[in-house]
């Protein structure tokens, strides 16, 4: 075995060697020997944990750490003064300076180099030809520089960069883009930002400009006078990209909005918005997070509608919080959320607010809930607004002021389940309902099952009892002013489990047979004169099929002597239990008709029901295909049908078509699409995501289009293209929303985005997320690249 030594160990004496590699610490020149040849020694190779491989190295740390310099030349005097010459370089810590020639002067940290100088600080890289820094502080200047930032890749160059410290710099006469720089002497970035000045702030992730100048494909697009923008995906304050659209209805669109960054757990966002023909509306934003509660309260503000003629606001607000209690298990557990809007046409006109300020129904409610060993307990308060429509009336649910309710459940040493839930609610309204007083109800359910499982089949017996009383404000038609009700309900579940190994289309798979059988025996209780709070019939479908109650709500227990039969069968692979396919069918015989109805609703007579049919595949990852059918065998036809499939080879490849049919009422054609066009012409690149490649722009399709087919229109649509540049994005979509039979609104959105700089025009984003399953955003934010990428 031959070592060789490279690095002399040297006291506080002048020397001058050729070739040397020295290591300066604390003012002596420490050896290391460097493998020539034969086996590395096993103590040579034992790792130990070391700071030096942080991803962010702190001024402390990095003032004790050693400087290595190497070179071709090396001469100085110990604890004074470096000078290296040829190939020179000093690495300290997360800094590498790399030129022709270098001193360091060791009292004042100074190094000063000249030629072909090449600065990398954690990633973030200049180069030039004269250097001076005090490299633990980091100031100095650097002129005439070329630089490329980590973190968004964005680069450019200057007359002067001036360090102001480790996360501050000032660059004078500077260029700023983000566009992937392409071999050739002519190549000019499709965007880029020109300014007398620019301001970095690493601590604080901000960039800000003076003079400055926006050019897109060498066009002047957007003089600013003074910008500020991010330097990674971290929240700041300032104005965020204004956005422009046109509505129908609202006309010609701008919002400009200001976003405050209050504290890491707080933040505000404040946007003034012009509409042409509404006027001016005023959008506020306020969320937080804290160790006990989080929350967020929006408003909107429209004081002088055009269109209307009044004064227009919605409100929207979450609170969550952990009370601490010291009479339950875990606390007190409390739920805001409120939701209120000035008028009943404020869900049609403004149809892009706030999610849960664009339906007819708007819940307002406060719920505290906790827990007590097996009993879990919960105080609501629920109260509606409703907003009605002349043309399509809706009757408005009762208010629940309040609702208290308890659970408990356990499983004894014997394999019973034991469970009861006790429900008092208090229902008001406001609204006139011929002979339905409000009223106080108390409803409880006790349970009881034993469940038989084995890995052949199982058994559940399960016995309930529902009681009820009433208390009415108004007497009832028949004068009375309470009520009560006891209602026993038998119940036995049960199925086996029959498994084969087999084969499909080459492809081993394990089949199942699976019959259940399901028996439900409720005695009829007279309930004709009881109001109904809340209850409504169950949707009829294979989950619903194998359960005791035809309602849900409480204020209908459906006398019921059933014995549903089904079979349900599917494709499982034998190594990882994954479905490749199902189907099931069901069907109800009824043993004796159902009298207990909804009000208005004859008794159930038929002694056998529709037939459910279902069915999933999804046999390869990229598609799926599933489908239901409702079918009558008295009229041999179907009631209802669903069939929906998926396809999905990669990213940013999706198609999805869904048929949805309901005799006498509806069939539609729901179709979504997001697909690079490239794909058209040949260019498929199935494993490139966007963005990547050199100066390849590619297009993708995105869409969404509902059609009534029994109307022979389109009810609600959204069509648009994305390009992305690599550095850039174009989108531009167009939405249709259908707000009434006759009435719909549309408006076109247009956005460019420089990538890691700004945004202009519209952003479409949450239209394409909320429309489109499985849409991709072209750029999905990431975390900061390591420092280690450009280690050099």
């Amino acid at each position: 075995m031959r070592f060789l030594m490279r690095d002399l160990l040297v006291g506080p004496v002048a020397c001058r060697l050729r070739g040397a590699r020295i290591c300066v610490a604390g003012g002596w020149l420490v050896p290391a020997l460097v493998l020539a040849q034969g086996p590395v020694p096993p103590e040579l190779l034992q790792l130990r944990i070391s700071n030096q491989l942080e991803a962010a190295i702190s001024p402390l740390t990095r003032s004790v750490l050693p400087s290595f310099v190497s070179g071709d030349t090396i001469s100085g005097r110990a604890d004074l003064e470096t000078v290296v010459e040829g190939r020179a370089m000093l690495r300290k810590g997360d800094i590498v300076i790399k030129a022709d020639r270098l001193e360091y002067d060791q009292p004042t940290d100074l190094a000063k180099a000249r030629g072909h100088v090449r600065i990398n600080r954690a990633g973030n890289v200049y180069e030039g030809p004269l250097l001076e820094l005090r490299v633990d502080a980091f100031e100095g200047f650097f002129n005439q520089p070329t630089y490329h930032f980590l973190r968004n890749a964005a680069h450019g160059q200057a007359d002067r960069v001036d360090f102001l410290d480790e996360q501050r710099a000032v660059i004078h006469n500077a260029s700023y883009t983000t566009c992937q720089r392409l071999p050739g002497p002519s190549w000019l970035p499709d965007w880029i930002l020109k300014a007398t000045t620019i301001s970095l702030d690493h601590e604080e992730d901000v960039g800000t400009a003076e003079g400055a100048l926006l050019s897109f494909k060498g066009l002047p697009l957007l003089p600013i006078p003074y910008l500020s923008f991010p330097l990674s995906d971290q929240r700041k304050s300032g104005f965020l990209p204004p956005t422009i659209g046109l509505d129908n209805v609202n006309g010609f669109e701008f919002a400009q909005p200001y976003y405050w960054n209050i504290a890491p757990n707080r933040d505000a966002t404040f946007t003034p918005t012009v509409m042409t023909k509404r006027g001016l509306n005023l959008g506020t934003e306020f969320r937080y997070l804290e160790p006990g509660y989080t929350g967020a309260v929006r408003l909107d503000w429209m004081p002088a509608d055009q269109l209307r003629d009044a004064n227009r606001w919605g409100l929207n607000t979450s609170h969550q919080a952990r009370l601490a209690s010291a009479w339950t298990d875990s606390g007190l557990a409390l739920s805001l959320n409120l939701n209120r809007v000035s008028d009943d046409n404020y869900w049609r006109d403004f149809t892009r607010t706030n999610g849960s300020l664009t339906q007819r129904l708007l819940a307002n409610d406060a719920t505290l809930s906790w827990a007590n060993g097996p009993f879990n307990s919960s105080l609501r308060t629920l109260k509606w607004q409703t907003l009605q429509d002349v043309t399509a009336p809706i009757v408005p649910p009762y208010d629940r002021l309040p609702q208290l309710v308890t659970r408990y459940a356990r499983s004894t040493a014997q394999g019973f389940n034991v469970s009861m839930v006790a429900d008092y609610t208090q229902f008001q309204s406001d609204s006139v309902r011929t002979g339905q007083p409000n009223a106080r109800r108390l409803f409880s359910l006790l349970q009881v099952n034993r469940p038989w499982q084995t890995s052949a089949g199982y058994l559940t017996p399960k016995l309930q009892l529902h009681a009820t009383q009433y208390q009415f404000d108004a007497a009832l038609t028949n004068g009375a002013t309470q009520a009560s009700r006891v209602v026993p309900t038998w119940s036995l579940d049960s199925g086996v489990v029959f498994e084969r190994d087999t084969q499909f289309f080459g492809r081993a798979l394990r089949q199942t047979l699976e019959p259940r059988a399901f028996y439900v025996n409720t005695p009829y209780r007279d309930q004709s004169l009881l109001p109904n709070y809340d209850s409504g019939a169950n949707d009829f479908n294979l989950s619903t099929v194998y359960t005791e109650n035809a309602f849900v709500g409480n204020d209908r227990i459906s006398d019921s002597q059933l014995l549903t039969l089904g079979v349900t069968s599917r494709l499982l692979d034998p190594r990882t239990g994954a479905e490749a396919a199902r189907v099931g069918v069901a069907q109800r015989l009824r043993l004796r008709d159902q009298n207990v109805t909804l009000p208005g609703i004859a008794a159930v007579t038929d002694r056998i029901s529709d037939v459910l049919l279902g069915g999933t595949v999804q046999w390869d990852p990229r598609w799926s295909v599933e489908g239901a059918v409702q079918f009558n065998p008295h009229t041999e036809q179907s009631v209802r049908s669903t069939l929906g499939a998926r396809y999905s080879p990669g990213s940013y490849r999706t198609l999805t078509a869904a048929y949805r049919y309901q005799r006498d009422a509806s069939e539609q054609l729901d179709i979504g699409w997001q697909w690079p066009l490239n794909d058209l012409w040949g260019d498929r690149s199935q494993g490139k995501g966007p963005g990547q490649g050199l100066g390849e722009g590619r297009w993708y399709s995105v869409g969404r289009l509902n059609y009534s087919m029994n109307e022979s229109k389109l009810v609600d649509s959204v069509l648009g293209f994305e390009y992305d540049a690599g550095c850039w994005l174009g989108r531009m979509v167009f939405e249709r929303l259908q707000t009434s039979s006759v009435t719909a609104t549309q408006r076109l959105m247009f956005q460019l985005e420089f990538v890691g700089f700004s945004r202009l025009g519209v952003n479409p984003l949450k239209s394409l997320k909320n429309n489109i399953p499985g849409y991709q955003n072209l750029r999905e934010p990431s975390g900061a690249p390591s420092r280690f990428s450009h280690y050099d």
